[in-house]
């Protein structure tokens, strides 16, 4: 489970069981109902949308709580067993643990260790766990079951009383509670040979062995796939017996490399020049000229020894391609992963909106629950404080954005999994341009290291200021807008007036970000009076003041209104267009809208109707007439 445990409380009987547990696992925070679970780490208001958020976000649940409260928040969210997170329902006093979802994900591990702290009962109900001592879709780790579409059937028929027959070496079959007998119908296989097996035939695979790889730079993934098959299929060697694909540090993000542990569905583990140096006295092809080009005598045939660790023998020496090579390497026992040298590394670069976890996607809080370290500006840390309990935080002050950068980047070529936390969207006036900016710069020119520069990026997207404004007062970005930042200390102030003038005589409803800061008062006031020069001083305006957070104020003025004085740095002002419209409801509060020019449509004249027999010709933006204005489906 890489994501923290929350244990959900919705009254006090259940808080007594939930502190328990905390103090046991270091990682786990509870979360309360608002108004009844006040000493709660982090409090909701919506319990079922709070449910299905951590749901969503991949953590593990341990509701204190009716297990109906669970099941009604989750049944419209499930879909794949295989990838859900464990749910668990314990009983207000602690008595009763069940396990309701990711049994085979740690939920029936987890209700046990939950069961012996609090001196209940896991009730597991697990057929497998119960019956038969075992899950046979889910074998133990550094095992791999070659045909899981038939495990269901098979399992099916032990639980009816069907005998089973085991073939090869694998303990933890022979320790379950199975009938065995010599001529039973259902076998259980234990290879490392390939075996497709069958609805009566399942294939274990133990995995205990290394593929060690190098390709040159741009090789095509199918090269080196097919290579590596064929050398796995001349040495009967079942694909599902690979433990990991390993190579230099150099080649992390090879694209072809990454394709091979994609299609094996292996990790891939990189290694430095010195490590793989040390392998030299178990080389059976040790290459000077490979040693000139990267530090050490062999990529191939050193990582996958590496790999495999010190008992480790080549099964497979190097071979090789046109643009890549491979060896294979066999454990004695199955190679435990986590020891071998280290992960490419990742960057998660996320956006988290206003900080509110209404506003946040699913994708960027799952992001932050699999980061092992989070960076970012202390503040933004605080707004997802609950979901980043147990990992190493990075605090940096406002102002440092290329050390926080920087920072990340680094951390994340050690093979760490990082996520880089910024405001609104990292993309917009945020840290998402600074990470490319700093992977594209040479190191000697201010850019990153060798090993930063290897990482893999996910950029997560986030509600930005604009939007979050828009969206509360009505659709004033509903046409042509642009956003402009009013900060000259990274761009200067005449390119900011160019844009302004630009924007104005544009007549786009314009965003303006940064507008004002303790010491920079007099560009706000500039571009209003170049807006003033093509626009009524009557043009709606904006202020959207700690946007999504409690503190939230909306206001709407005009731009011959607009002061200096209104505006801080938490501050986001939107001006109008000339078209921009204020509109007073009967409830005394106005909306804003900028039109698409919809009613232009009202009075033109239909087109004739095709003749009965001719297909109407599909409407494309290409073919759609320059002033028809587009719908939301073909912008």
């Amino acid at each position: 489970m890489d994501a923290s445990p929350i244990l959900l409380v919705l009254n006090e009987a259940g808080l007594g069981a939930a502190e328990e547990i905390a103090k046991r696992f270091s990682t786990a925070r509870i979360h309360g109902l608002a108004g009844r679970v006040p000493t709660a780490d982090t409090q909701f208001n919506e319990t079922i949308d709070h449910i299905q958020l951590l749901f969503q976000a991949g953590h593990p649940i341990v509701g204190f709580c009716a297990s109906g409260i669970l099941i009604r928040a989750l049944a419209p969210l499930l879909s794949d067993k295989t990838t859900e997170p464990p749910v668990i329902a314990v009983s207000e006093d602690g008595s009763s643990i069940v396990p309701l979802l990711g049994g085979h994900r740690g939920a029936n591990e987890l209700a046990r260790l939950l069961a012996k702290a609090l001196g209940g009962h896991a009730a597991v109900t697990t057929a497998g766990d119960t019956k038969l001592g075992i899950a046979l879709d889910e074998p133990p780790k550094g095992w791999r079951l070659a045909n899981n579409e038939d495990a269901k059937p098979v399992m099916a028929e032990l639980l009816s009383g069907a005998s089973v027959r085991i073939e090869g070496r694998a303990d933890w079959l022979r320790e379950a509670k199975l009938k065995e007998e010599d001529e039973a119908a259902i076998s259980l296989v234990a290879t490392e040979e390939p075996d497709e097996g069958g609805p009566t035939r399942l294939v274990y695979h133990p995995q205990r062995y290394a593929v060690g790889v190098g390709s040159a730079r741009g090789c095509e993934p199918q090269e080196l796939i097919d290579l590596v098959e064929a050398q796995l299929a001349e040495a009967d060697i079942a694909p599902g017996a690979v433990a990991v694909v390993a190579t230099i540090d150099l080649k992390a993000d090879e694209a072809a490399v990454n394709a091979l542990a994609d299609h094996l569905d292996v990790p891939l583990r990189v290694f430095t020049a010195e490590e793989l140096q040390r392998e030299t006295p178990r080389l059976k092809n040790p290459s000077p000229v490979v040693f000139k080009e990267v530090g050490c005598y062999g990529v191939s045939e050193g990582a996958a020894l590496a790999a495999a660790g010190p008992f480790a023998t080549l099964k497979v020496e190097k071979q090789k391609t046109e643009n890549a090579t491979c060896a294979i390497t066999r454990s004695p026992k199955t190679i435990d992963v986590s020891m071998a040298g280290r992960p490419r590394g990742h960057l998660s670069v996320i956006g988290i909106g206003p900080g509110k976890d209404d506003w946040r996607t699913p994708e960027a809080t799952k992001l932050l629950a699999e980061a092992t370290d989070v960076v970012g500006y202390s503040l933004y840390l605080d707004l997802v404080e609950n979901h980043i309990t147990g990992k190493k935080h990075h605090n940096f002050p406002l102002g440092a954005e290329e050390d926080r950068v920087r920072f990340a980047l680094e951390e994340a070529g050690k093979g760490k999994n990082v996520a880089l936390i910024s405001s609104g969207d990292a993309g917009i006036y945020a840290m998402g341009a600074l990470v490319y900016e700093l992977l594209h710069r040479n190191e000697e020119y201010g850019g990153v290291s060798d090993a930063a520069k290897r990482v893999s990026v996910t950029n997560a997207p986030g509600i930005s200021a604009l939007q979050a404004c828009s969206a509360r007062i009505g659709a004033p970005l509903g046409h042509d807008f642009c956003a402009i930042s009013l900060s000259d200390l990274l761009t200067p102030w005449e390119v900011i007036e160019k844009r302004l003038k630009a924007a104005a005589e544009g007549d786009f409803v314009i965003a303006f970000y940064n507008p004002v800061s303790k010491r920079r008062r007099t560009q706000l006031a500039a571009a209003k009076e170049i807006l003033l020069e093509h626009r009524s001083a009557a043009t709606p305006v904006i202020l959207g003041v700690n946007l999504g957070r409690p503190e939230e104020t909306i206001r709407v003025t005009n731009l011959h209104a607009l002061s200096v004085d209104d505006v801080d740095m938490l501050t986001t002002v939107l001006i109008g267009s000339t078209n921009t419209r204020t509109v007073m409801r009967g409830d005394g509060q106005p909306f804003v809208y900028t039109p698409r020019g919809y009613a232009k449509r009202i009075d033109a004249p239909r087109p004739e109707s095709p003749e009965p027999e001719t297909a109407p010709a599909e409407t494309t933006e290409d073919t759609a007439p320059e002033d028809a204005p587009k719908t939301e489906e073909t912008t």
